[in-house]
């Protein structure tokens, strides 16, 4: 019998901690059930600007160490300009010569007014680590700004509902990961 506490890691694409993004991300991370360790990642801020140098920095070790440690990865992230966050896109350029993504269950969510371009292009950046996320695992969430209410909570049903699922596949990729 597995009695191994399941830990997921939460990585928000946006640095402002009262994003849409964020918001989903803390949304889901309470969907996980009771005995499931949900935490967000708060060390893309710090991460310095990508080289392809022999030497690693710490901040850039933790990170690396933090995702190797978890059993999935729920990605949620804005549309900038048409494209992945800068700063999630640095951090991730970081990991490609790790094995820390590799077979690594993960989630993405792109929550935006669009979105349609960033969730394709880190789709694509997380196929190149690696990384398993099946259909299932993966959703789009256009015009989110009319689907938070003041407090920062879902106020729609079917993207509560969405986010469920998203959380559900994910769970189940780790348990076939693990088994």
């Amino acid at each position: 019998m597995n009695t191994k506490r399941i830990r997921i890691v939460g990585i928000s694409g946006s640095l402002r901690t009262d994003s849409s993004a964020t918001k989903i991300l803390k949304e889901a991370g309470a969907l996980f059930p009771a005995d499931v360790s949900f935490e967000i990642n708060t060390q893309l801020e710090a991460i310095p600007a990508f080289n392809d140098s022999n030497i690693i920095p710490p901040v850039v070790n933790d990170f690396i160490e933090f995702i190797s440690n978890a059993d999935g990865i729920l990605f949620c992230i804005p549309e900038y300009a048409f494209g992945v966050p800068g700063a999630l896109k640095n951090a991730l350029d970081w990991t490609v010569s790790s094995t820390a993504f590799t077979d690594k269950p993960v989630a993405l969510i792109t929550a935006a007014s669009s979105g349609d371009k960033a969730h394709a292009a880190l789709s694509l950046t997380l196929s190149a680590l690696g990384t398993k996320m099946p259909a299932g695992s993966s959703l789009l969430i256009p015009f989110i700004r009319t689907k938070i209410n003041a407090e920062g909570k879902v106020s729609d049903p079917a993207l509560l509902q969405s986010l469920r699922h998203v959380v559900d596949s994910l769970m189940q990729t780790i348990a076939n990961n693990q088994g």
